[in-house]
């Protein structure tokens, strides 16, 4: 069931809240494609990151007080750095990355698997950052995380993408130089564990005088969570698997951060991996047995030492009957600027949006493009599913072709996931409208339409099943097209949101919001 919340742009329907108002939460803590999350605390504030991919700006950083409730609040990254993301690349761009506190500063360490490490530094999350800088240009290497050590030694983790580097089930360390512009040496492989296949992830942490590194292991899907440990920095390690499925509906329960809070208590942000729906955040309670340096993960169902997911939990950081909090999802455009819940397809213009023309409006101005490959277009402006089932309406109210050709405009809703997409437009032409509905088979159907504003609707089941439906007086809905399964695409979930074709002209939309 929907909810009201209110933010800055306005009090909305959000379709997913976790805190549940009595001091507990419900699984997951966040029902939107935020990937490979990491999180740190400083002071009473946790702080998160994301894999971002080629959407831009990349990077989001989320902000909560109960690792529950959790805001959008920024981002870290303006564009992808390599100028051929000027350009979608499936599956590439910005990985898992690892965001940390040191010297009074905020970093953030992200791999791109074809290009090497990157790093970004702020003394605030909420910014400025830095433009990013190349720590190493490598191929293959993934999940990059720094440790600054008491002795002032500073270190680097990371893992390898067998696609790229032709190993895996591998973490090495490298001696690097306190201030993250470069490696001191080659290191060494302290982990090569093929009994965890496609292990990565790593997130180092030190605990009484042990070295922790906490990694995935299994693969997205299926995999677990490992924890090893040793009294030396570079090994050797000794392990065990500290979460995994068992009994419980949350396949692949791994990846994340381990966080404690000023009481000392401990938790694990995860994700799950749900399909189209993309890899969503849950929040398992963390705790240290006494006489034992294994961290107890979730529950232990079957008594078997290791842990499996909660489907919820109390939380004594959460406040009962306080503020609920979500990653936005609607949007009014009544502010100068796009909502951070949005993200273009790609390396992108900020001309191709425009908030101050019409008040109260999205312009999008016309890039050239084919409808026909819509998953190819960087100016899609697109944002994450927002729960497991959802409505999401907006309105083209009018599309302006430019003089003195008056080339044709093309612009509407699209849901894109998986190499498919399915969209509905409006197509004008020098005065002539056409309604557009191109299918997720490649079927495109153009008839004339009844009006010059078109309103349309999505509705997403919790199978992931799309249906769309239109009406030109925003009262009649009609269905258009044949309902489809939406996919999840390059280690990402399925994706809505706007776009405009053309050569010239604009498109202008009314407020995109869900329910």
């Amino acid at each position: 069931m929907s909810a009201l919340a209110s933010s800055p742009r306005g009090a909305f329907a959000y379709p997913w809240f976790p805190d549940q108002g009595d001091g507990s939460y419900r699984n997951p803590v966040i029902h939107a494609d935020y990937s490979d999350p990491d999180a740190i605390r400083v002071g009473d504030e946790y702080w998160m990151t994301a894999s971002s991919f080629t959407a831009t700006p990349g990077l989001p950083i989320l902000r909560s007080t109960d690792l529950v409730n959790w805001e959008l609040v920024a981002h870290a990254l303006r564009q992808v750095p390599h100028p051929s993301y000027a350009q979608v690349r499936p599956g590439c761009g910005v990985w898992a990355p690892s965001l940390r506190h040191h010297d009074g500063r905020f970093w953030i360490f992200f791999p791109m698997p074809d290009e090497g490490i990157y790093v970004v530094t702020a003394p605030h999350p909420l910014g400025p950052w830095s433009e990013p800088w190349l720590l190493q240009a490598a191929k293959g290497w993934i999940d990059p995380c720094p440790f600054w050590d008491e002795d002032g030694r500073a270190w680097l983790f990371h893992a390898y993408a067998n696609s790229r580097a032709g190993k895996r089930d591998r973490i090495h360390v490298r001696p690097m130089s306190p201030d993250g512009r470069r490696l001191l040496g080659e290191g060494v492989e302290i982990i090569h564990a093929p009994r965890h296949p496609y292990l990565e992830g790593p997130k180092v942490h030190k605990r009484d005088g042990w070295y922790y590194v906490m990694a995935p292991g299994g693969g997205v899907p299926t995999g677990w969570q490992v924890a090893f440990r040793s009294r030396s920095i570079t090994g050797p390690y000794e392990e065990k698997i500290v979460l995994e499925r068992g009994s419980t509906a949350i396949n692949g329960p791994h990846q994340g951060a381990f966080v404690d809070t000023p009481a000392g208590e401990w938790w694990f942000l995860h994700f799950q991996d749900a399909g189209a729906f993309g890899r969503i955040t849950h929040l398992q309670p963390v705790s240290w047995p006494s006489g034992d340096v294994w961290p107890q993960v979730g529950v232990d169902l079957d008594g078997n030492g290791i842990g499996e997911p909660v489907p919820r939990a109390h939380n004594s950081l959460l406040t009962p009957g306080g503020p609920l909090l979500a990653p936005a999802s609607s949007d009014d455009f009544s502010s100068p600027r796009l909502g951070l819940q949005w993200q273009w397809h790609a390396n992108h213009d900020p001309a191709w949006a425009d908030l101050a023309a019409t008040p109260g409006r999205l312009r999008l101005l016309a890039q050239p493009g084919s409808i026909h490959r819509l998953d190819l277009a960087p100016n899609l402006l697109l944002q994450k599913l927002p729960a497991r089932a959802f409505t999401v309406e907006t309105c083209l109210e009018s599309i302006e072709l430019a003089p003195p050709s008056r080339p044709p405009v093309t612009a509407g809703l699209v849901v894109i996931g998986g190499g498919t997409f399915s969209c509905v437009a409006l197509g004008s032409d020098s005065g002539a409208s056409n309604l557009v509905v191109r299918s997720a088979d490649g079927t495109v159907i153009e008839r004339p339409a009844d009006g010059s504003r078109l309103h349309i609707r999505c509705t997403v089941e919790s199978d992931a099943t799309i249906r769309f439906s239109y009406s030109f007086d925003g009262a009649d809905f009609a269905a258009l097209g044949h309902p489809y399964t939406c996919r999840e695409g390059g280690w990402m979930g399925a994706k809505v949101g706007l776009f405009a074709l053309g050569n010239a002209g604009h498109a202008n939309f009314g407020p995109f919001l869900f329910s």
